[in-house]
């Protein structure tokens, strides 16, 4: 660069290199999610609600129990998932993989992070909604674990 550029003004914009290029779009975020919650959410679910408890009225009454009879379930299920390939079945459906911020695979730790923080997001609704608002497109979860889910469609 000469001085005169300098002097001018004539500097050269540097480019902003993205440090997430292959992130996930939304909407194939939101497939994956609705495509677990019906492979892996619901039939633990009905199995719960239906055979170990017996009805809908026994959940009812044993809410508390009948939640976390849901929960420790599917966070089991979707952290074996999430370890040992990147990828539930609904990311794997839409061709989503779940990274750290520097490419490698996630730890246990930040799986355990990200799905207790995703079920605060459920829970505090308007949270959902930050992906909306930021140009990286990260969720809550994302930001705080510092994972991104990878779209391996164009790696």
């Amino acid at each position: 660069m000469k001085w005169r550029d300098v002097k001018k003004g004539n500097i050269p914009k540097k480019k902003v290199q993205n440090t997430i290029p292959n992130i996930a779009p939304i909407v194939n975020r939101i497939k994956a999610f609705l495509t677990d919650s019906f492979m892996i959410f619901m039939p633990i679910c009905y199995f719960v609600i239906y055979i170990i408890l017996g009805s809908r009225e026994a959940f009812q009454t044993h809410m508390l129990y009948g939640w976390a009879y849901v929960l420790i379930p599917h966070y089991i299920i979707t952290t074996l998932f999430l370890y040992y390939k990147g990828q539930t079945p609904g990311y794997k459906a839409y061709e989503i993989k779940l990274l750290t911020q520097q490419g490698k695979p996630v730890t246990l730790g930040q799986i355990s992070g990200r799905y207790l923080l995703f079920t605060l997001s459920i829970a505090i609704f308007p949270l959902l909604f930050i992906p909306f608002f930021r140009g990286d497109k990260k969720m809550l979860h994302d930001l705080i674990t510092k994972t991104y889910p990878a779209s391996i469609a164009t790696t």
